[in-house]
């Protein structure tokens, strides 16, 4: 079974956002549901910093052994660092995706965009369907 911690946001493309001691600004990530699902991981191309996305564009893509996917900003907002650690070990979005293994800091533009987004009970009644 998934690792799905509680007080993260999710959205329906298994993305995550953590909250940051920082005031609107959150760690992005993929969920653990979402690494198991595509396998090893082998690389994960990722936006500069100070790129800015709106809610859903893609802003990356993750590879894995079996497969590439795109990855999509949950909300709007600006890129303020990218996971340096994931250009030497992608694995580490399999090993520990809530915490080594994230992807970009971001600050969010609108709060309420969070709102749209899934909670721990939400998003684990989606993946166990």
């Amino acid at each position: 079974m998934a690792d799905i911690p509680q007080g993260l946001y999710y959205t329906e493309e298994h993305e995550y956002l953590k909250p940051t001691e920082e005031e609107a600004v959150f760690l992005v990530g993929v969920t653990d549901y979402a690494q198991g699902e595509l396998g090893d991981v082998v690389y994960v191309e990722l936006p500069g910093v100070g790129e800015s996305f709106n809610r859903m564009d893609t802003f990356g893509t993750i590879e894995a052994v079996k497969a590439v996917s795109d990855l999509y900003c949950p909300v709007t907002g600006e890129i303020l660092e990218v996971n340096p650690a994931l250009e030497d070990d992608p694995a580490l979005v399999n090993s520990d995706p809530y915490q080594a293994g994230w992807m970009v800091r971001m600050r969010v533009e609108d709060e309420g965009e969070l709102e749209s987004l899934l909670d721990a009970d939400a998003y684990r009644a989606l993946v166990e369907e």
